[in-house]
């Protein structure tokens, strides 16, 4: 079985929704991109985006770790509220790190488990 995916079209996709102001949008900031760089652009790919998101989880652990020891140091000029939100962050974000990851092991049983 031969599988061909064609990329997708944001632009047109929202069109189609209904929403013609965001779709002129992402095709204005297409034409930008496209006339600005004329040279070896990366193309988006779930990796980069993966790999984006996973560095965001990390930053944002790393920025609640600094801000509960700045607290416990007694910093005045952290507060104990910016501290808790920043921690929330963190663990919003891992926890859905975890759901794409039981998502794609999810995933990749069932194609293996897959009568051909």
């Amino acid at each position: 079985m031969d599988l061909k995916l064609k990329p997708f079209d944001f632009a047109q996709a929202a069109a189609k929704a209904g929403m013609a102001d965001v779709a002129r949008r992402v095709e204005a900031k297409t034409r930008a991109e496209a006339a600005q760089g004329s040279g070896a652009v990366e193309k988006p790919s779930f990796q980069t985006a993966l790999t984006g998101a996973l560095g965001s989880i990390s930053k944002a652990q790393a920025t609640a770790t600094s801000l509960q020891r700045e607290v416990q140091f007694d910093n005045p000029t952290v507060s104990l509220e910016e501290t808790m939100i920043a921690m929330q962050k963190a663990q919003l974000g891992f926890q859905s790190a975890v759901q794409v990851r039981n998502k794609l092991v999810q995933a990749y049983t069932d194609i293996m488990n897959m009568q051909v």
